[in-house]
């Protein structure tokens, strides 16, 4: 790894919150964490890279162990157990090397959403020496199902066709509602988890024009992506298809879906629709927050800034200690991502915001994003404040609104229930999260 590009980039992310993420996906993952020796030297590299670079903790990257993943993974029947002597170590490592400098490290890491997955770890005791678990809840559906399926459904929907058979129980419990619930029953407090959001959508080619294409057949061959087939980044759909594709909203899942009958391009995505619904989740189960993958797919930050204003509600995050951690060392400048409160058990705690990425603890000001004549953008404009009193007045964009505030649009009167600063897409009839109907 060439140095230099580390240090690079680690300047470039928030100066505060910057996690080395060790990610194999799995491959070698299974032969350290079975062996004593392997595991202390695997901690100590970590410290040492942490500390070399300034990043503020760690974050491991292993989805498969005990079963999956690709071919060539290293799976063990213990990985159960060796996983959590793993992480013990680790703690105990950024434990020892915080006490010398006076700062607290953060461990987490990023696991699968499937019930196969959530059965493959001992989650209780992993969550012990973890700050909080990152739900990689996105994936569920793709170019590997001979059907078209939701990405990353909120909920299941009674109409899918995949099986429901253990250990998978792919129509009952891929989707993000069941993955939260099953790290929950497995022995994870809310608290300690963060659900993952999709940037980017999944599409299917050879389609066929019945049910608008929702799990239909679909053909092997995956269509042209963004950056690989079958794949799409949120700014990309938005510019190339949103335009003249149809859009269809799935009320039993709460995602949208984009389909074009003369193409037979299938496409399921997220938008600021299912991402209100999925924050709204976030705050009601009063979940650690959001992570997102990932960053660059919505480079309008249309996505991500809705996410920040809904999850934080105009709280700035505060430090905390992290798990396992000693009462002797003082907090530094650790800022922690969105959520990260010395009182998680309160909805209007702020939330996190991703893997390995944490912005700073204000964010006051917003990017203005360049925009495509041609295409519906997230730009952001200068913010006024609406006004309490009064007749509706009409909404518009740069506004800020409070919980209360009545505006107008397309005739009707809506009420503002979640604090936000409009932005071109989030419109009253497109946004049910942010607005409700008056009359």
């Amino acid at each position: 790894m060439n140095a230099r590009v580390v240090e690079t980039l680690a300047r470039l992310v928030y100066i505060t919150g910057k996690l080395l993420e060790a990610a194999t996906w799995s491959q070698r993952f299974s032969d350290v964490a079975a062996d004593q020796t392997a595991r202390q030297k695997f901690a100590a590299s970590c410290i040492k890279f942490i500390q070399d670079y300034g990043f503020d903790g760690v974050d491991l990257d292993w989805e498969y162990p005990v079963s999956g993943g690709l071919e060539h993974n290293v799976h063990r029947s213990q990985d159960r157990g060796n996983y959590v002597s793993l992480l013990e170590e680790i703690r105990k490592q950024l434990n020892d090397a915080g006490q010398k400098v006076g700062k607290t490290y953060l461990l987490t890491v990023a696991t699968g959403a499937g019930a196969d997955k959530i059965a493959d770890m001992d989650l209780k005791n992993m969550a012990r020496h973890l700050d909080w678990i990152n739900i990689m809840s996105y994936d569920f559906h793709g170019g590997w199902d001979a059907k078209t399926g939701h990405n990353a459904p909120l909920y299941a929907n009674k109409d899918d066709q995949s099986a429901d058979t253990a250990p998978s129980f792919i129509k009952s419990k891929y989707n993000c509602d069941k993955a939260v619930q099953g790290y929950i029953a497995a022995g994870v407090p809310p608290e300690k988890l963060v659900m993952g959001l999709a940037l980017y959508g999944r599409g299917r080619q050879g389609v066929k024009n019945e049910n608008n294409g929702l799990f239909q057949d679909a053909s092997a061959q995956l269509p042209q992506g963004t950056w690989e087939n079958g794949v799409y980044d949120y700014d990309d759909l938005k510019k190339k298809y949103m335009p003249t594709y149809t859009k269809y909203f799935d009320d039993q899942s709460k995602v949208p879906y984009l389909y074009n009958p003369s193409t037979g391009i299938w496409i399921s995505y997220d938008d600021p629709q299912s991402f209100g619904f999925k924050n709204t989740y976030i705050l009601d189960h009063k979940l650690r927050g959001a992570m997102f993958w990932e960053f660059s797919s919505d480079r309008g930050s249309e996505l991500i800034d809705l996410t920040h204003q809904q999850l934080n509600k105009g709280v700035v995050p505060t430090t905390a200690k992290p798990s396992g951690a000693s009462s002797t060392p003082k907090t530094s400048k650790s800022t922690k991502p969105w959520g990260i409160s010395s009182t998680p058990k309160t909805s209007k705690s702020t939330k996190p915001w991703g893997t390995s990425s944490t912005p700073k603890a204000s964010k006051s000001t917003k990017p203005t994003v360049s925009t495509d004549p041609s295409t519906p953008t997230a730009k952001i404009k200068s913010s006024t404040t609406a006004s309490s009193g009064g007749q509706a007045a009409p909404w518009k964009v740069g506004v800020s609104y409070a919980v209360g505030n009545q505006v107008s649009y397309e005739g009707k009167v809506y009420k503002c229930i979640q604090p936000n600063t409009a932005l071109d897409s989030w419109m009253p009839t497109a946004v049910p999260a942010l607005w409700q109907v008056v009359n």
